[in-house]
């Protein structure tokens, strides 16, 4: 039974776009597959790993009758890719399938569609919100590097996402930074919060586009709905207390520096070659006017930048680990940022000048 025909690129993107979730090794092995389904003209993909579950809806035209099966979702998508663009069509034959482009041939075998698991949302109470995609994207990107990554504290291994009122704010913190982003959405919502996982935040970045067009959010019980384009990812929610953030964002920092952004981005990335490997601990040294960046490393090796910079404070010497003040400089787009500090071994906070809805905290560190 011919499945579909259609072009190489048209059924790459869809698969592409699920298979990211799919677990290389698995308890369950059809769990490496993905379920194609066919009914007339419209093409569905999906794929889950149990906690999430990422859907795309597609119009193909081509085969005959509806269909159901899985298949391997790695060796497709290799195959696919290997292959070169123009036409492909798949034969379905009893228990397996026959990948056919041009003179290529691939015989691959499949699971029964009826014993993939699906996640189904929760009924009941929810909360729907609306943005642009284009926005999500970028606030997801000001925080997500301050997860934690398996952290037994569960609940730092996300990002916290709350609704207040018509403010949209999300928060990530490992312990030793955290940041902050928030939006403004067009209508009010009850306040609501909830713990989106690792894994779901980062397919979110890697799938959402920097464009006007609307995602939608459907949060519900222990689960949250994200819908874009042809694209329906469905995620369990972190089941935890996540810490009280405000309480780690210094409040009256009396020291105010203000820097060019990509000036201190490129100074501390050529300082950072010599940093310890391990710890990647440099030095930052403030004078009246001029901010000196200093690492070394178990070579006795050293590199020192210095910046003209705005600030007129006393002198000060602190310790951070590099790849935390880049992680802040690389995920804002804006032309100079601002860093408020006090004494050595406190707290400095990052900000935006003239903008309240960003604000990255990072610990120092023993130099």
């Amino acid at each position: 039974m011919l499945l579909l025909t259609t072009t190489r690129d048209a059924l790459l993107a869809p698969l592409q776009s699920v298979a990211g979730i799919v677990e290389k090794r698995h308890t369950l092995p059809i769990l490496s597959n993905v379920l194609i389904e066919k009914h007339g003209d419209a093409l569905t993909l999906l794929a889950t790993d149990i906690e999430i579950q990422i859907t795309t809806h597609n119009v193909v035209e081509g085969g005959t009758g509806d269909a159901s099966i899985t298949l391997g979702a790695r060796k497709l998508q290799d195959i696919l890719r290997a292959l070169p663009e123009g036409e492909i069509s798949l034969v379905l034959d009893d228990k397996r399938v026959t990948l056919k482009a041009g003179k290529s041939r691939y015989a691959l075998q499949t699971l029964p569609a009826t014993d993939y698991p699906r996640m189904q949302l929760n009924e009941g109470d929810s909360l729907n919100v609306r943005l642009s995609q284009r926005e999500f994207r970028r606030q997801l990107a000001q925080v997500a590097y301050a997860m934690a990554a398996q952290d037994i504290r569960y609940y730092l291994n996300g990002l916290l996402m709350q609704v207040l009122g018509n403010e949209l704010r999300m928060v990530a913190t490992d312990g030793h930074r955290l940041a902050l982003a928030s939006t403004n959405l067009e209508v009010e919502h009850p306040r609501t919060e909830v713990i989106l996982p690792r894994k779901t935040v980062l397919e979110l970045s890697r799938q959402l586009s920097d464009s006007d067009e609307p995602v939608d959010i459907t949060i519900t019980g222990n689960q949250a709905l994200f819908r874009f384009g042809p694209i329906e990812l469905i995620t369990k929610l972190i089941d935890g207390k996540f810490p009280d953030y405000e309480r780690v964002v210094p409040q009256g920092n009396p020291r105010l520096v203000k820097v060019r952004r990509t000036a201190f981005l490129a100074a501390l990335q050529r300082a950072a070659i010599l940093t310890n490997e391990k710890f990647r601990g440099l030095r930052v040294v403030l004078e009246a006017g001029s901010m000196k960046i200093i690492s070394s490393n178990a070579e006795q090796e050293e590199a020192q930048e210095e910046l003209e910079i705005d600030y007129s404070g006393d002198s000060l010497e602190l310790g951070f680990n590099v790849t935390y003040l880049l992680d802040v400089l690389n995920n804002v787009s804006v032309d100079e940022i601002e860093i408020h500090l006090n004494e050595p071994m406190s707290s400095a906070l990052f900000t935006i000048p003239g903008n309240d809805q960003f604000k990255a905290v990072v610990m120092p560190m023993r130099i």
